[in-house]
């Protein structure tokens, strides 16, 4: 609907920070045709459950990824922590490189084990306000030197243990362990390690809890115990050739696991951490079938064999030393892990295999040729042999990250670990890209809108028809009751569906933000989408994931155009209780919160800051600037009170304008509010020039940096984004500022309280 008000009514709420601009919006049809999709339907009063945030992890995720991200958890993981000397900063590739001793980069390592790069790991996740999975070792050995260069201590050297049939090209005494095709036995674990025991890691929970505080007081909350044990007699064949097996297994980790809980009794611990679908079942000594060490422990399953060591260590000694049950999972159907797209038979069965995480009925299309249904498999483990243990998925990868295809499965997963209950996953083989498919399907849950908005905390019950062709995820926020709907089209043609809705009152429009084949680069706001009670019709272009916003009818704030849940909510709130805004229509009564700022409304804005909320403007004559007021009489005293109290020295000079029309970019709203904070007089200090990425004093904006540093600083403008290539903050001096980022300047510069 457009909505109007008198001329009379527009001029005094301009006056109290308003703007007059309306628009009609192209709403999507609500009519309930016949649709050529599968039907959708949504009920937000079932199935209802708090979906972790930790389910959107990832490993090894850069710091501008993870800053964008608001990335909840970082996993340190992978063979190499098998095998990471944390002292001396050097890890053992294992036999992913010739079982080498690699140091990790260090300008100082004099200063070891202080600036490690475990330690620089965490400190990454304390600027990004990310939870911290540190690998921690179980298999009792640990590099035992560090060479800053080649020749690097190795496994199976050539001048020891004779030809092998493949060596290091850089380091060409060493060599993979295999001569004609077969293993070479009997070599020396002292060659490149030191055997430890349990106290070695707890000395290291003690340096990280010296450097950074208990888990329950900001430090590392999350520790793996090691990395696929059931592979250790491949990956790290040099010190440990004997296949695990299931006393080892329990022993290790009850030795390892009370360990760290004495060390740092708030910390959480996640094990066994197997690799895949035969360690579920077997241990390494039996391989992938029944065997003598599962018939000596009752024939039981590896799993739940484990599950029950760790209840009864519980009962014996009162401390639960397993509270995550982690296991990895890949989707073992050729082709489909891989960093290429592949043939379309590939893409098709990366989309299809998604199943194997939830569906009873789906069998496995490889080599396991059985149903999976791993995330419920694991919830009745744990419920029937741990009660209370939570469930981890800390490795998973369906490939295709730099494709649609990955990020349209990757977007499936997100929804179905959100869905299914899952408490904590890590994407293995996070792409380095900014802007990879892959990252964008983390973003449509995580910052779809670059403003820090999400998909919803509460997960509520959501159905597809044929989920083959169009997924459908829903969740509502538990701050505001907004509704959200994720709906991946997984076809290569636009499918027009019905969505039943029910259990929710919404209000009569949606938001719509889009991710898709016709624009990898971006999320796209579309037009919005009309809704009813009872539903809508809507259209998703092939190979799409789509994202609907619908707040709660029961849920309506001051200002209808700013939910709850709008990312700058509190700031407007704060705004609006103080006096400062009334708004800028009263019918309904809305903000406009992306409405670009003018220096007109800046200067409301400025001197309502700066004066007070019962600041008036001084009466006529108003001669000082020579602008054309066409338009902007309302702006005249306001311009000249901003003169007067000396916040102005106009725009240009002979003759002096005030230029009411001209946008105000981040760079003078920095001015503004820093003059607003600290007095009219107030000069920052000088600014480093080295702060902000993206603005070099080639910059015409550049004779605004010690305003610029010192606004960031002060957090009265947050960076607009984090440089991929540097980790450092952006400024975007030359970007506009609207009213929603103009409520925020005031709010932070007059430190008003917030809602």
């Amino acid at each position: 609907m457009k909505h109007t008000i008198s001329l009379f009514r527009c001029l005094l709420i301009i006056v109290m920070l308003a703007a007059c601009a309306f628009g009609d919006v192209p709403f999507a049809s609500a009519t309930h045709s016949a649709a050529a999709g599968p039907a959708l339907s949504v009920n937000a009063a079932a199935d209802v459950h708090a979906i972790s945030p930790y389910i959107y992890g990832m490993n090894f995720a850069t710091e501008a990824i993870a800053s964008d991200l608001n990335l909840p958890v970082r996993r340190w993981g992978g063979n190499s922590t098998t095998r990471y000397n944390w002292q001396l900063d050097v890890h053992n590739t294992g036999a992913d490189w010739y079982y080498e001793n690699i140091p990790e980069d260090n300008a100082h390592p004099e200063l070891l084990p202080n600036g490690s790069a475990s330690d620089e790991f965490i400190e990454q996740d304390r600027r990004t306000s990310t939870q911290t999975i540190m690998t921690v070792p179980l298999i009792g050995w640990t590099p035992k030197a560090r060479r800053e260069d080649h020749p690097y201590d190795c496994g199976f050297k050539v001048s020891k243990y004779g030809a092998q049939d493949s060596t290091d090209y850089w380091d060409p005494d060493c060599g993979n362990g295999w001569h004609n095709g077969v293993q070479l036995t009997g070599n020396n674990p002292t060659d490149t390690s030191v055997a430890i025991t349990s106290s070695f890691v707890t000395a290291w929970i003690n340096h990280l809890k010296g450097n950074y505080g208990t888990a329950a007081n900001g430090g590392v909350m999350f520790y793996n115990l090691d990395n696929e044990p059931m592979l250790w007699n491949s990956t790290h064949y040099d010190v440990h050739p004997n296949p695990v097996t299931y006393d080892e297994m329990r022993d290790k980790t009850y030795a390892y696991a009370a360990a760290i809980k004495a060390a740092d009794s708030s910390a959480q611990t996640l094990g066994p951490v197997e690799w895949g679908w035969c360690a579920y079942f077997y241990s390494a000594a039996d391989g992938c079938y029944p065997g003598a060490d599962r018939a000596a422990h009752g024939n039981m399953d590896f799993v739940p064999w484990y599950l029950q060591q760790m209840k009864a260590y519980e009962q014996a000694h009162g401390v639960r030393i397993l509270d995550y049950l982690d296991l990895h999972v890949y989707p073992q159907v050729d082709g489909v892990y891989s960093d290429s797209l592949g043939s379309a038979a590939v893409q098709s069965a990366r989309l299809r295999s998604t199943r194997q995480l939830w569906d009873p009925s789906y069998v496995h299309e490889g080599w396991i040729g059985q149903p999976v249904y791993l995330i419920p498999r694991m919830e009745d483990w744990a419920a029937n042999y741990y009660p209370g243990t939570k469930l981890a998925i800390t490795e998973y990868n369906w490939g295709a990250l730099g494709y649609m295809n990955g990020a349209l499965a990757q977007a499936d997963i997100l929804g179905i670990f959100g869905r299914e209950g899952l408490d904590l996953a890590t994407l293995w083989g996070t792409p380095d890209d900014f802007n990879a498919p892959g990252i964008f399907a983390f973003r449509m849950y995580r910052n779809y809108d670059g403003a820090g908005s999400a998909f919803g905390d509460t997960s509520v019950q959501s159905s597809s028809a044929d989920q083959s062709q169009l997924a459908v995820y829903a969740a509502k926020r538990s701050a505001s009751g907004t509704l959200t709907l994720m709906v991946i089209n997984k076809t290569a043609s636009t499918i027009t569906s019905d969505l039943a809705l029910s259990g929710f009152q919404p209000v009569d429009t949606a938001q719509v933000y889009r991710y898709s084949s016709a624009n990898l680069g971006a999320i796209v706001k579309q037009a919005d989408q009309a809704v009813t009670s009872s539903g809508f019709t809507a259209s998703y272009p092939a190979n799409s994931i789509t994202l609907i916003v619908i707040p709660s009818s029961a849920s309506q704030t001051t200002f209808v155009d700013v939910p709850a849940d709008h990312p700058l909510y509190a700031y407007i709130q704060a705004l609006y209780d103080n006096g400062y805004t009334a708004g800028c229509s009263t019918s309904p009564l809305m903000y406009c919160p992306d409405t670009i700022l003018d220096r007109a409304q800046s200067a409301v804005f400025m001197l309502r800051g700066q004066m007070g909320s019962g600041y008036t403007p001084p009466a006529a004559p108003w001669n000082t600037f020579g602008d054309d007021w066409t338009g902007f009489e309302w702006a005249e005293p306001w311009a000249e009170g901003m003169y007067q109290e000396g916040l102005t020295q106009g725009c240009q000079s002979s003759p002096l304008m005030f230029c009411p029309s001209n946008q105000l970019p981040r760079v003078e709203a920095s001015v503004f509010g820093l003059r607003m904070k600290y007095g009219v007089n107030y000069t920052p200090p000088a600014a480093s020039g080295t702060l902000f990425a993206d603005f070099p004093s080639t910059d015409p904006s550049y004779w605004a940096i010690d305003w610029a540093e010192q606004a960031y600083l002060d957090g009265l403008l947050p960076a607009c984004g984090t440089d991929s290539g540097t980790g450092k903050p952006m400024f975007c001096p030359s970007q506009l500022v609207d009213r929603g980022w103009g409520a925020y300047l005031i709010v932070k510069a007059k430190n008003l309280p917030l809602p």
